[in-house]
């Protein structure tokens, strides 16, 4: 099999699940969104959960892929206000450009509460945060720890729905209608005023 086309396919069907949710999750969706022969998609995914375990396999790579970019960026923040900066730019990318990647990852999150071994294929993006947000915190020279990386995490994964929504009346009661103001409260929050 053609691996560009897969990729292609992958992409295509990461779009569809982001744009039509999991019932419009289909071959033909798939085929079209990809520009290729109807029939292309089925030849490689011949199932709906080969279809969604495309999806799930495309978020995989594209979250280790803004790990890997953010990792090479430079060295991680050093002090509270750098790390309320990257915290805050990571929620805008949600709203904008990384949209259609959280949009799929959420319905796949929906699809993983049937489907345990999507669940098991998503483990590792949710697992990472974790682990990646307590080093930030000791990075940055503030508390850390696993429940101030637990708490962490927890509300960051909890901005993204209604960061995705854009609903102005909860974005304003949740704080997200200032990300730079709720990533340095959350910090607050987390860490208390301490070092940094």
């Amino acid at each position: 099999m053609n691996q560009d086309r897969r990729d292609r396919l992958g992409d295509a069907a990461v779009s569809v699940l982001a744009e039509a949710g999991g019932r419009g999750l289909t071959h033909r969706a798939v085929d079209a969104a990809a520009g290729v022969p109807p029939g292309t998609a089925k030849n490689y995914f011949p199932s709906r959960d080969a279809l969604l375990r495309a999806v799930a396999e495309r978020c995989l790579e594209q979250y280790r892929e803004l790990a890997g970019a953010l990792a090479s960026a430079g060295p991680p923040p050093s002090d509270r206000a750098g790390l309320a900066a990257l915290l805050a730019g990571l929620l805008r990318n949600v709203a904008g450009p990384g949209r259609p990647r959280m949009a799929a990852y959420l319905e796949l999150q929906a699809e993983a509460g049937r489907r345990p071994w999507l669940a098991g294929l998503l483990d590792p993006i949710g697992a990472a945060d974790f682990a990646l947000y307590g080093r930030l915190l000791a990075d940055a020279g503030l508390p850390s720890g696993p429940g101030r990386a637990r708490t962490l995490t927890l509300a960051l994964h909890g901005a993204i729905p209604h960061l995705l929504a854009g609903s102005p009346a909860t974005l304003a009661a949740a704080g997200l209608d200032d990300l730079d103001g709720f990533a340095r409260d959350l910090l607050h929050r987390v860490c208390g005023e301490g070092a940094s």
